[in-house]
């Protein structure tokens, strides 16, 4: 059993630690801006040369091009070899997204392995990459800043003047070692309980070199937007930088924002200093615009031409573009949402105010900016929706969009915010069918990550008017103040109120929906909604739910259902949603992905079909192949040929021996049932098992009672006995439950198999289901994802624990058909624990797990 402690601290320390990281840097920055206005920080930046700029420029599009090095080292030392352009491209969009969004091994990790396993590269391999590029990173950090400490003296008065040589020993004693380990250690080092191999000291080396080169890059981007009046050579102020951005990466703020800065304007002593400060922070602002803003505007749009270039392949959008789109649009829209807010906390341009103050009165000036901040909290709102696929989302979005930039242009003439809106709401309009669901958005969950971002952004907002208003003398008539010239704070204070509320009142609202019902086992009523849909559908699995030892989830008109157990924080549907309604289903799995987010689990699909991936896709889950299922074609079936010399053989001789197979309608069954216990449990104490569950049934009255039965008979006697799943559609037939006696004659499943195929043949089934063999058809070769090569290890010797090979080969005899079934689950650490709980759920809890 889960600790809730670790658990809890594992899903929301991090984020909450962050944005507290965050707030403390914000702090930290207002307090050491002293004196700085707003406008003196936006006048630095107007009065930027544009040869400083444009040498930021090219100095950041050296630093870019330098960070494909990481990669290129990175293949050559694990033996894999990829064309330069294609690894500088991946390079380029997986350092621009890292740099502005932070969490640099996660997200470029992501971006890494999206791309590499498109390339052919294995899950192992692009690990290999992702750690060595994050190793370099760090110790070509750690080697310049330390060697810049050691050799380059700080001005005295500055922080770390003092203490410079013992912070720079102890930072070029962390390259030192490792490139000494490289040189001296041929074995592995442990590490905690991971086992890591140092790489030779040439390969060291250029770890170093193009970290520290990537840094010293980075650092003269800044330098060269620096004012004249900082007064500080080149290697003094690396020092400084280098220093910042390490506070900025460890406290895992995206890109570092606010305590990067803070570090800097206590490094350059530039606290209470007004002349110093606003140049430094606007020099900041604008390396955050060339450095971050700029590559990751760029890498976007890279991203959305990779993609498009491998959709005219097809007619159609792949089921990854499908899935990737919908959250593209909830980020941007976010984006979109935090400019709005943003800009309605700082002051309007004077010469734009101007320009207002004689085309528009001042009512219509003052409503604009305060329902611009409105709609910039409600569109932080709907970027979730958006992400959630709701219609209601996509068009509120559309409107509020073109709302937003109608008021951005009548509250300050703010043509620039308005041109992003509008870009936006142009991309968005063709997608709608993109967004299908008709859900409510009161009813959609908001993740604690989503919550958090939501709330620092509104908290950034409110620091930002503090930060541009703090000459402002606070009065309780500053509220009511409405003027052209003078009404700025005033405006400002109004908007991050209305912003609040829309938070405020979205907040409530959520929080007073009813509450949702509890999963409880289905009762007779449940059952008796579900029969219809089990009887019409195209698979016989959908049986499985009149065991009744699983949950049912139902769409509100009751065409579709989901049937689900729990084992830990996994909730694991069986198979696909059933049901004929394609939007039904797709709207379920969405739901089931929604309630189990609400109540802390992993939605997990369990032995699904290869024609519904893209269900499962669509919603961010990853696939693994976890077997093959069996099914006869059944107008191709007979025992005729040399290959069914056994069956043929074994099914004459037991018809000769007396043996029949009746098939017994459910109303004759009560009064048969006493007999078949008795072989039931036969068949159990012989077999040393115990009942299964979940995917398996179970010798029980009530489910027995439900579905036919095919008693094979030897005389008045009956011997052998499985229960039979029949659609309606007549698409599909197959069993569940299958036990004889002990001294049954040999080959009675046999000769019961063929005369039900037989038998369903007859009655004019297309297809038999013989069920699914457990790792089948899993790849053990060497580019095979590492879950599939571990899965055939299994498979091939693991015989001891289940008799994978040997079922396999008695299914294979009747000649079927093999179809893959896949495992739709989240990624990353969670799937070890997701295929705990799918096997606990399988086999009645953990001991049945290691036991028969």
């Amino acid at each position: 059993m889960s600790r809730p402690g670790p658990v809890w601290l594992r899903r929301f320390g991090g984020p909450a630690l962050s944005v507290l990281m965050l707030g403390l840097a914000l702090f930290a920055l207002y307090r050491l801006a002293g004196e700085v206005s707003y406008h003196q920080v936006g006048e630095y930046m107007h009065r930027l040369r544009r040869g400083r700029i444009g040498q930021a420029i090219v100095l950041t599009m050296l630093g870019y091009a330098v960070m494909p090095l990481y990669d290129l080292f990175a293949l050559k030392s694990i033996d894999r070899k990829l064309p330069t352009p294609r690894v500088a491209l991946i390079s380029f969009i997986s350092y621009a997204f890292s740099n502005t969004l932070g969490m640099a091994m996660l997200v470029s990790g992501s971006i890494r392995y999206r791309f590499y396993i498109q390339s052919g590269l294995s899950t192992m391999d692009v690990a290999k990459v992702v750690v060595f590029c994050t190793i370099s990173f760090w110790l070509g950090l750690f080697a310049i800043t330390g060697v810049t400490l050691l050799l380059v003296p700080i001005p005295l008065g500055l922080p770390l003047s003092h203490q410079r040589l013992l912070v720079g020993i102890a930072l070029c004693a962390i390259p030192s070692l490792w490139l000494i380990g490289g040189a001296m250690l041929r074995r592995p080092i442990k590490v905690w309980r991971w086992k890591m191999q140092l790489p030779p000291l040439s390969v060291g080396l250029q770890q170093v070199f193009v970290g520290a080169l990537d840094w010293g890059l980075a650092a003269a981007v800044l330098y060269a937007l620096m004012p004249d009046s900082l007064g500080l050579h080149f290697g003094s102020f690396l020092a400084i930088f280098a220093l910042g951005q390490i506070a900025g990466l460890i406290s895992h703020v995206p890109g570092g924002l606010g305590v990067f800065e803070a570090v800097m304007l206590a490094g350059f002593g530039a606290t209470g200093n007004q002349a110093l400060s606003a140049p430094i922070l606007g020099a900041l602002a604008a390396y955050r615009g060339v450095y971050y803003l700029l590559p990751l505007c760029a890498a976007t749009v890279a991203v959305v031409i990779r993609e498009a270039r491998g959709l005219r392949q097809t007619a159609l959008l792949t089921p990854w573009f499908n899935g990737i789109l919908p959250p593209f649009f909830a980020g941007l829209t976010l984006v979109s949402g935090a400019v709005l807010l943003f800009s309605g906390a700082t002051a309007v341009l004077p010469g734009r105010l101007e320009l207002l103050s004689d085309l528009l009165p001042l009512p219509v000036m003052e409503a604009s900016h305060f329902l611009a901040s409105v709609i910039g909290m409600s569109l932080l709102i709907l970027a979730r929706g958006l992400q959630r696929r709701l219609d209601a989302a996509y068009w509120l979005t559309l409107v509020l969009l073109v709302a937003g930039a109608v008021a951005s242009l009548l509250k300050g003439i703010d043509y620039e915010e308005a041109g992003l809106l509008m870009l936006l709401a142009v991309a968005l309009a063709p997608a709608h069918r993109l967004f299908y669901r008709r859900a409510s958005m009161f009813d959609m969950s908001f993740s604690f990550g989503w919550v958090l971002a939501c709330a620092t952004v509104l908290g950034c907002t409110a620091w930002l008017v503090l930060f541009s208003y703090q000459h402002v003398e606070y009065r309780n008539d500053l509220w009511w103040q409405f003027s052209f010239y003078h009404g700025n704070a005033p405006r400002a204070l109004r908007a991050l109120v209305g912003a609040t509320g829309v938070a405020f009142l979205f907040s409530l609202t959520t929080l007073i929906r009813s509450a949702r019902a509890r999963p409880t086992l289905p009762n007779e009523t449940d059952i008796a909604r579900a029969l219809p849909l089990i009887k019409h559908y195209t698979s016989a699995q959908a049986h499985l739910a009149l065991m009744g030892d699983k949950s049912l989830l139902f769409d509100p008109d009751n065409k579709a259902f989901i049937m689900y157990g729990i084992a830990g924080r996994s909730w694991v549907a069986m198979g696909d949603p059933v049901g004929l309604d394609d939007r039904a289903r797709q709207e379920l799995v969405w739901t089931f992905r929604e309630r189990c987010e609400r109540a802390g689990g992993w939605p997990v699909f369990y032995q699904v079909n290869p024609a519904d991936l893209d269900l499962y896709l669509e919603v961010g889950m990853s696939l693994l192949k976890v077997g093959e299922e069996a099914r006869v074609q059944l107008d191709q079936f007979n025992l005729d040929g040399k290959s069914k010399k056994v069956l043929r053989n074994t099914v004459n001789k037991l018809t000769r021996d007396g043996l029949r197979v009746e098939i017994v309608p459910v109303e004759q069954l009560p009064s048969l049932l006493p007999q078949l216990k008795s072989i039931s449990d036969a068949w159990l104490r012989d077999k040393r098992v115990r009942e299964k569950g979940f995917s398996l049934g179970a010798f029980e009255e009530r489910y027995l009672l439900r579905t036919p039965m095919a008693v094979v008979w030897q005389e008045d006697k009956p011997v052998g006995f499985a229960n039979l799943f029949l659609c309606e559609s007549m698409e599909e037939a197959s069993v569940d439950l299958m036990r004889y006696l002990p001294d049954a004659p040999s080959g009675l499943m046999d000769y019961l198999f063929v005369e039900l195929m037989q038998w369903s043949k007859a009655q004019g089934y297309r297809w038999f289901n013989l069920g699914m063999a457990p790792l089948s058809g899993l790849q053990s070769r060497r580019l095979a994802p590492l879950w599939s090569r571990f899965g055939a290890l299994i498979f091939g010797r693991g015989e001891r624990f289940y008799n994978f090979q040997g079922l396999h080969r008695y299914k294979d005899k009747f000649d079927p058909e093999w179809e893959p079934r896949y495992l739709a689950a989240p990624g990353g650490i969670a799937l070890p624990v997701v295929l705990t709980n799918v096997a606990s759920l399988i086999s009645g809890g953990l001991s049945g797990v290691v036991r028969r």
